[in-house]
């Protein structure tokens, strides 16, 4: 059945009943409008909270309350707001004409009026309201659409985040027990097959978090030549696995100590590098930096190039490249994988850094990507935790009595062998009322919280634990709430934070990143 096309309506206000009488039969001509009357401003008003109107015609001299109060009333109302006001009244001196926009009305005719007129500039501002309506509409399927994908991204990767968790973590604490050659390959198969599967998902959040804008980059002091090192470091081992060398050259007399991004940084590093190891057969990647620019302002413009001897890339493929979803060719998804995000991700991130992106290439001579990006220069010798020496962040010298708080069983096993590792003291709560009450009873250096869980989840638990510290007057000595989750999310970690949490720990967790949160928040004994 066709959708029965909506009638237009008009109000129309004046005190003498001739001219209500002429205005309704000239709008009497519009297709499928109704005009309603008015007689004096405090029965339009009361019409127009009344009824949806399109547009309201006003005239200005009336008994008791003229149109400029009428107007006024309307504009202050969120009901009448929205409706566009036409004044039609015999003042037509410059000033009242004034005093009319400044009320809010949207045009002004005079009287006597043309017929035609009158039609004319009615028949425009009902298009243009309805065009608006229609935009506001518009916006809000958008916006509904955008939550509903928001939504659905945070369910999403808290459902395959949970279970990864267990796989990789599992995988980890089995590679620390006696394994013959056989199991110990079959491991690292499950290993590199998991920690593929967790690239995938973060590509994909991170590409909706770019995508939403709600990406801020940190404004940190860090090392260049220890993150690049690092960073070298950790993909040897990827690129030993077929053959291939992987080289660095860092010119000694280029800035090392800057102000910026570390972790973005290496995630765009990490993304090229890897990509040179999977479509490089033979030969070497090398990573070198460049100063580009430097000004008295202290801060300087870098350039970072990775160059392979792979496959190469025809010059119409790298039109593609840095687009979303896009990869060179359909063979080239269906031999290396990916999910065409990681170039256009780096992309963003490195224009978010102020620098731009690119490549040069030549099938089957290789190809070089390069990008730019903007740090402050610190003068400062103390850069970073981020520059730490990977095994330092391995060694954990800290002990504390920690409650885990985690209803899936998986999990819980997972997490409690990590520990146990760490040479820390845990124990269990299964939802957040269990973690109140536990709280309540004895005294814990570290609460490792869940957020979705039942009965309570992590944030009531959380709000809960801080009421009732502030109850019990511990406000200078409160216990250090770590947010353990699945949930990764533009906005999730604000959230944890202003429920009352100390930090946040992504699942699936490193082992280095539990260190360094026991490190950060050890107590002075």
């Amino acid at each position: 059945m066709a959708e029965e096309k909506k009638k237009t309506r008009i109000l129309a206000v004046d005190d003498m009943k001739v001219n209500l009488d002429l205005i309704s039969q000239v709008l009497g001509q519009m297709e499928d409008s109704i005009v309603v009357t008015a007689s004096d401003g405090k029965t339009a008003i009361r019409k127009a909270k009344a009824n949806q109107f399109d547009l309201i015609l006003l005239d200005v001299m009336m008994p008791e309350m003229d149109g400029f109060a009428v107007c006024k009333t309307l504009k202050n109302d969120t009901m009448t707001r929205e409706v566009p006001v036409i004044f039609l009244t015999a003042l037509s001196d410059p000033q009242n004409i004034q005093k009319a926009f400044h009320a809010g009305a949207v045009d002004y005719i005079s009287k006597p009026f043309s017929r035609e007129e009158l039609l004319s500039r009615v028949s425009l501002h009902v298009r243009l309201k309805q065009n608006m309506d229609e935009l506001i509409k518009a916006k809000k399927e958008a916006e509904a659409a955008a939550d509903a994908k928001a939504i659905f991204l945070a369910n999403m990767s808290h459902e395959i985040r949970t279970p990864m968790n267990g796989i990789i973590g599992t995988v980890d604490i089995l590679k620390r027990t006696p394994l013959n050659e056989e199991q110990y390959e079959y491991i690292s198969i499950i290993e590199s097959s998991g920690e593929s599967l967790l690239t995938i998902i973060n590509d994909i959040l991170d590409y909706s978090k770019i995508e939403a804008g709600r990406v801020d980059l940190e404004h940190i002091r860090f090392s260049i030549s220890n993150e690049l090192t690092n960073i070298m470091r950790m993909l040897q081992v990827v690129a030993g696995k077929k053959g291939l060398k992987l080289e660095m050259n860092l010119p000694k007399d280029i800035p090392d100590k800057v102000i910026g991004d570390p972790v973005r940084l290496k995630q765009i590093i990490i993304n090229l590098v890897n990509n040179a190891i999977k479509f490089t057969e033979e030969g070497k990647i090398t990573l070198s930096l460049q100063l580009k620019e430097q000004n008295k302002l202290k801060d300087a413009l870098f350039l970072f190039r990775v160059t392979d001897t792979g496959i190469g890339i025809p010059e119409e493929g790298q039109k593609r490249l840095f687009q979303s979803f896009s990869q060179v060719d359909k063979s080239t998804t269906r031999k290396y994988g990916g999910t065409g995000l990681g170039l256009a991700i780096c992309k963003n991130l490195s224009e978010m850094m102020g620098g731009e992106i690119g490549v040069e290439s030549e099938p089957g001579r290789g190809s070089t990507f390069w990008f730019t990006a903007n740090f402050d220069l610190s003068d400062e010798a103390n850069v970073s935790a981020h520059s730490d020496d990977i095994k330092a962040k391995m060694h954990c010298d800290v002990v504390m009595s920690v409650l885990l708080v985690e209803d899936n069983v998986i999990n819980q096993k997972v997490a409690t062998a990590f520990l146990n590792f760490l040479g820390q003291k845990v124990e269990i709560a299964h939802n957040g009322l269990e973690a109140v009450e536990m709280v309540k009873k004895k005294h814990y250096d570290i609460i490792l919280m869940d957020v979705q869980m039942p009965v309570m989840d992590g944030l009531e638990a959380t709000e809960t634990i801080r009421r009732w510290e502030e109850r019990e007057g511990n406000n200078q000595d409160k216990l250090i709430i770590v947010a353990m989750t699945a949930n990764s999310l533009p906005g999730d970690r604000e959230n944890y934070l202003e429920a009352g949490m100390n930090d946040y720990v992504s699942k699936p967790f490193k082992e280095e990143e539990l260190i360094s949160v026991f490190k950060k928040y050890k107590k002075e004994h």
